[in-house]
């Protein structure tokens, strides 16, 4: 399948005009981003095109799409992906109670329904993805499809047709196109790999763990309250846990949540006895508090 002509949303109201204001409005919205991921992002706005985002669990792939939304100021629509995930539950389902009650109402009036009177757009529900379609602008919603590695194939190949042609096709309705076509960002923690076709309809970007000196400043960003200390001591002592083997490496996410635990006990600078007492807010599994543990709670706290 052939994409259609790239549309260029570049004279869009109130879309971006270049890469710095993405990466000045992603800063606002309380992420920050590299050259690298604001280009990325600017480029599926500009050009309409699907942007994979793939990269370890925790380091802001999903928190790229939400602040995305945000300064676009739009609607972010999102579809989360699971094993076992179906066309039908992604896209649209049909009201049936809805359907049922106006079955009974005509039989009451002794009336006649044809199977199109039950089956129009007044007894459609749209999911995710048909929403991110009929959303009506002017600016294109943001459909997150988040972490699209645990689908299956099947739901893969099903996603090509809206990823290259921005439509989809309801076997009683004929196809749906969309007017304003959604920016669609898909996020994969790589748990398998996905298809050369998907890969292909997309723009590609990583996101690597950031080093020890962003990771305090997006703490700083996102627990304003914590001082720079504190969100320092938290990022170097992530990242001597990111060395350990662990069965689930702590990401930004897990160092934002720890500083902000240390807040929420008051720990206005660094404390070593309540970073150990919160260490769930950042390793989520007792083998990696054992791990830990054993590899010297003193010298990864910094004691």
């Amino acid at each position: 399948m052939m994409a259609g002509p790239i549309p260029d949303a570049g004279g869009a109201p109130g879309l971006p005009g270049d890469v710095a204001a993405v990466r000045d409005g992603l800063v606002r919205a309380g992420y920050l981003a590299d050259d690298g991921l604001a280009t990325a992002l600017f480029l599926a706005v500009r050009m309409g095109q699907p942007l994979l985002l793939e990269g370890e669990p925790g380091v802001g792939k999903t928190e790229a799409a939400k602040a995305l939304a945000t300064i676009l100021d739009t609607v972010l629509v999102r579809l989360q992906c699971y094993e076992g995930l179906t066309a039908a539950e992604a896209l649209y389902e049909w009201n049936y109670p809805r359907q049922l009650l106006a079955i009974r109402l005509a039989e009451s009036r002794g009336a006649a329904l044809a199977e199109a009177d039950l089956f129009g757009p007044d007894y459609l529900l749209p999911r995710p993805l048909l929403a991110a379609i009929d959303h009506p602008g002017p600016r294109p919603a943001v459909l997150l499809i988040d972490e699209v590695d645990r689908a299956d194939d099947e739901f893969e190949a099903f996603l090509f047709e809206m990823l290259a042609e921005g439509a989809v096709t309801i076997p009683e309705l004929g196809t749906r196109r969309a007017t304003v076509r959604p920016v669609a960002v898909l996020t994969s923690n790589r748990t398998r790999d996905l298809h050369d076709a998907l890969r292909r309809r997309c723009l590609y970007h990583y996101i690597t763990y950031p080093d020890r000196e962003r990771v305090a400043e997006i703490i700083r960003l996102r627990v304003p309250a914590a001082s720079a200390s504190l969100a320092e001591r938290v990022a170097t002592s992530v990242q001597r846990l990111r060395e350990l083997t662990l069965a689930k490496a702590p990401g930004v996410a897990e160092a934002i949540a720890w500083a902000a635990a240390l807040q929420a006990l008051g720990a206005s600078t660094w404390d070593s006895a309540a970073a150990e007492r919160t260490l769930g807010a950042v390793l989520k599994y007792d083998e990696d508090l054992a791990a830990a543990r054993a590899a010297g709670l003193p010298t990864i706290l910094g004691e």
